[in-house]
């Protein structure tokens, strides 16, 4: 099994493993085209860039906003009418899925991937998906951690780590985040 499925499927993968390398070998293409999309001020050649990052479609009515920072890029879907400011920050072995309508903020942070606690396994790679429901706003500096789903019409304040689900139509905020109010 591919490095990738198996840490898809839960699998803690130590750095040390034969296949790290294919990590290494994507991100290492991923970073030279985020270098390109980085230099860029065009919105529809900063798409461009993003599909090829990606390997998945991005619609035109889709904004990224540079600079913008992804580390492998393939495990990434985006939807319809997402807006995503300056300062961005994504790491999506996990997978992120963002679906249609939604915002985020400048300097937000979807991280997918994480370590075990123990100090004798921590040198091992951990990951779950992030996935953002429709029409959910994201707002400064936000830190969504792995394994969070925020749900559709939500607000995540700015500022606040996500480290659980966010309920549907409701807003959260803090460190760790916490439900505010409902919408």
């Amino acid at each position: 099994m591919a490095i990738f499925e198996r840490l898809q499927s839960g699998e803690a993968v130590p750095f040390n493993d034969p296949q790290y390398q294919q990590i290494f070998e994507l991100a290492t293409r991923t970073m030279q085209l985020a270098a390109k999309l980085n230099n860029s001020a065009d919105i529809d050649q900063i798409r461009q860039l993003l599909i090829e990052i990606t390997r998945a479609p991005i619609d035109e009515s889709t904004t990224v906003l540079t600079p913008f920072y992804i580390n492998l890029g393939i495990f990434t879907r985006i939807g319809k009418n997402v807006f995503i400011n300056h300062g961005c920050t994504f790491l999506d072995i996990g997978g992120i899925t963002i679906e249609d309508d939604v915002l985020i903020g400048p300097k937000v942070c979807l991280t997918t991937e994480g370590h075990p606690i123990d100090p004798q396994e921590r040198k091992k790679l951990l990951v779950k998906p992030i996935v953002i429901k429709r029409n959910a706003w994201i707002g400064v500096g936000v830190t969504v951690l792995a394994g969070v789903t925020i749900g559709e019409n939500s607000v995540v304040a700015a500022g606040a780590v996500v480290t659980k689900d966010v309920p549907a139509n409701t807003v959260v905020g803090g460190v760790p985040a916490k439900v505010i109010k409902t919408i």
